[in-house]
């Protein structure tokens, strides 16, 4: 390989690099954000309250199966 086709090449590869790097996939992000908050509200409810931490405890039992079934 030529000094200037490598030159080239090298270039190149930078470009993509730079591209790759530039692309951000922020798609769920919010979504994964709203549910850990829930998951923090829900926990500090259940250690204020502790009457409803069955009920916590319950839903999260659900919500935990619901995706299970789902990843499988």
């Amino acid at each position: 390989m030529k000094k200037f086709e490598m030159k080239r090449s090298l270039k190149r590869i930078r470009e993509v690099g730079r591209r790759v790097l530039s692309i951000q996939d922020t798609h769920g992000q919010d979504l994964v954000e709203y549910a850990l908050l829930a998951g923090f509200v829900a926990v500090a409810a259940g250690a204020l309250l502790p009457s409803i931490s069955t009920s916590i405890s319950t839903i999260f039992s659900k919500m935990q199966s619901v995706l299970t079934a789902a990843g499988s």
